[in-house]
């Protein structure tokens, strides 16, 4: 037996004035400093109060969100008491936000306790809504949790069924001014979400075609985003749905290596997440395609991206090409030294990255599981560019 999970999706055109149909007393709002003084953070307090909610607002989540953060954050709904929680953001926002929203169920919980058998009867407190302005992590439709333990430099893979959002609102008009740079990090996400999603071994038949539609969505309007921007509405908006399908995608069939890999690296090197999978993900698929014959379905995702398919092998070698040919028409790193990481610095860290990506709830997904010493041969691959197939 197993699950598939979604909260009601409102997208397109003013899906934000959605907001204001919301009852209730008090609305949440967790967002960061930044979206506040793109006013962005003011919109949505302006459609909450439309309704008749009163507002408050913690805008102090960064970048990795720390389980020192979300302590935080739930000291202050607990000091607040609303019934709505609304994360306006990226996945570093939408990811804390969910862990605060436990933590306000469960002030007696640890962070890193959270967990996919425990109950938490969130919902007697307050419901969540999930409100993404970037165009990739999918955390708006997932009960994914990535937080990060500073101490020990290592992100955590959490979760819970009932920590997925009762309300997503995909937007486009949030998303129009978003930066280049962030536009392929995200979108790379994105992307590895869709191919991972596909071949983990949870794929099934109710995210299959998600991953598929999300795939082709990103070859085809990503480069468009990324160059054009705002000045092109149509690839905005469909980047911003492909980002969700392909959340709904992998958030129920899980990711893979290329998340077990980018984890670690995220954590140690602090490169941006959808940077850190997508350069492991040409790595991962050429490591993959070369374990049990058939147990990559690469011959049924190239079929359907109408990519060469032959043979699952000539279908990894034209994914690989087809994947870092994106990367680089979206200008992103395509080796760990590209990315700024130095030799010594990855010899130094290695027993650390290895470690972190051993242990991480995406890694045992993949259709092919390295040892450590694979492991270690492949992230010296991606430092030194050997796709080797």
């Amino acid at each position: 037996m197993w699950y598939f999970a979604s909260p009601l999706i409102v997208y397109g055109e003013d899906a934000l004035s959605h907001l204001a149909t919301l009852e209730g007393q008090r609305a949440a709002l967790i967002t960061d400093v930044h979206l506040v003084a793109l006013g962005l953070a003011d919109k949505v307090t302006d459609f909450l109060r439309q309704g008749g909610l009163e507002v408050v607002c913690y805008d102090r989540v960064e970048p990795e969100p720390s389980l020192e953060l979300v302590k935080e954050g739930a000291e202050f709904l607990l000091t607040h008491s609303p019934d709505w929680i609304v994360a306006l953001g990226g996945g570093s926002v939408i990811d804390a936000a969910k862990a605060m929203w436990i933590l306000y169920a469960r002030p007696d919980l640890d962070p890193e306790a959270i967990n996919p058998i425990e109950h938490f009867n969130l919902r007697a407190k307050a419901r969540f809504v999930a409100i993404p302005t970037t165009s990739g992590t999918g955390s708006e439709v997932t009960w994914a949790i990535v937080l990060t333990n500073r101490a020990e430099r290592r992100k955590l893979g959490l979760g819970s069924r009932e920590a997925i959002a009762d309300i997503a609102i995909v937007d486009p008009a949030v998303v129009m001014d978003l930066p280049p740079r962030l536009t392929a990090d995200t979108g790379l996400d994105a992307l590895t979400h869709a191919i991972e999603g596909f071949t983990s071994t949870y794929h099934n038949d109710f995210t299959d075609g998600l991953c598929l539609k999300a795939a082709k969505l990103v070859f085809e309007y990503l480069p468009r985003a990324y160059r054009f921007g705002k000045d092109d509405p149509e690839a905005r908006a469909r980047m911003h749905y492909a980002a969700t399908l392909a959340g709904l995608g992998f958030g129920n069939a899980m990711a893979a290596l290329a998340h077990g890999i980018g984890h670690a690296l995220g954590a140690i090197f602090h490169l941006p997440h959808g940077r850190a999978v997508a350069l492991a993900l040409p790595y991962t698929i050429a490591y993959c395609a070369q374990g049990e014959p058939g147990s990559t379905r690469y011959a049924e995702l190239a079929y359907h991206l109408r990519l060469p398919a032959e043979s699952e092998w000539v279908a990894a070698k034209a994914l690989i090409e087809a994947v870092t040919d994106l990367m680089r028409q979206v200008e992103q790193p395509l080796t760990l030294a590209q990315a700024g990481i130095a030799q010594r610095d990855l010899e130094r860290e290695m027993s650390v990255l290895i470690d972190h990506a051993m242990n991480d709830t995406q890694t045992i997904m993949s259709p092919r599981v390295p040892d450590e010493s694979e492991l270690q041969a492949l992230l010296w691959q991606m430092y030194s560019g050997d796709i080797s197939l």
